[in-house]
């Protein structure tokens, strides 16, 4: 079976990662219910810790690189994004926003690394900006909506924050990406316990433990061994049996996913004009990702 094409199995782990992925959000938004965005970060990473790291060997990673991939991919992102679905942010929205990670990827990867920018992923990001400007517009401006514009902002830091690491870990280049997630979560933990005793106060860390029912629980063990150990190991096996150009656009599902699963179990529907931004922001995804190998197949076919 070539590389260059996506085989059953290949299509199945594909699907595997993404409805974990999707499903995440709404897995947040109801542990948000009994734990507080910050100690449910603490709580996140030491189970992603520990006991892996007891079985794995410590990635061939510089201490600094390290440091830097854990801070971004994991504290900014899951801070961010945690802090924004507390104040409202709606789990569908959370995963179709938190998308612009692309954006900030390509952007980031070009100041960086001088990757050149092509026509269209300017166009991508412009088409893109204009369904997220819209979006958020409706979203706040709607009555029956819990978007805040904190709630809004704070997803698109989390978004950067993500991209940030996504650099970062390319400058990592190939490694064990198992090890690399077990042995990057020992860093966030101290700063998420600290974030928690800052912003939610001693008495709200104790009465959470203390009164962790199922639902809690579970969703702390959701997050750590289904979302981050098993789902980022898949993808890591996709990335390294497939070419990234093949491999990267199925993460565009994950809202899709997402939204689905939020309008599904909580309830969270879309008006007409938030619709119109989400199909605006999914066309610039796409054009972002697909728009130069069809722009290469247009000019082929008039050549």
């Amino acid at each position: 079976m070539s590389k260059s094409v996506l085989s059953t199995r290949h299509i199945l782990i594909a699907a595997i990662v993404i409805l974990l992925w999707g499903m995440n959000f709404v897995v947040i938004k109801i542990g948000l219910k009994g734990i507080p965005p910050f100690l449910m970060g603490a709580l996140r990473f030491m189970l992603v810790a520990f006991p892996a790291i007891l079985f794995l060997p410590r990635p061939k990673v510089s201490f600094k690189l390290l440091l830097a991939y854990a801070m971004f991919i994991s504290l900014g992102q899951f801070a961010f994004l945690f802090s924004a679905m507390a104040v409202g942010m709606p789990a569908g929205l959370a995963s179709l926003i938190l998308q612009a990670q692309a954006f900030f990827t390509v952007g980031l990867s070009a100041m960086v690394f001088g990757d050149k920018l092509r026509p269209s992923n300017l166009l991508g990001m412009l088409v893109a900006a204009a369904g997220l400007i819209l979006l958020g517009s409706a979203s706040i401006a709607s009555s029956a909506s819990q978007v805040t514009l904190a709630g809004f902002a704070l997803t698109l830091c989390a978004a950067f924050s993500w991209a940030s690491g996504n650099v970062i870990n390319k400058k990592i280049g190939v490694t064990n990406v198992l090890s690399l997630v077990s042995w990057s979560a020992l860093v966030p933990i101290l700063p998420f316990i600290f974030l928690s005793y800052l912003f939610e106060g001693g008495d709200v860390i104790l009465h959470s433990l203390r009164n962790m029912n199922l639902s809690s629980g579970l969703t702390i063990v959701y997050l750590a061994v289904a979302a981050t150990l098993v789902g980022y190991t898949l993808w890591g096996k996709l990335l390294s049996s497939l070419p990234t150009h093949l491999v990267a656009p199925l993460t565009l599902m994950v809202p899709v996913v997402g939204l689905t699963a939020a309008w599904l179990i909580l309830d969270e529907a879309l008006s007409k004009t938030q619709l119109l931004g989400a199909i605006i922001v999914m066309a610039g995804l796409l054009i972002n990702v697909f728009g130069a190998k069809l722009v290469h197949n247009l000019r082929n076919m008039f050549a």
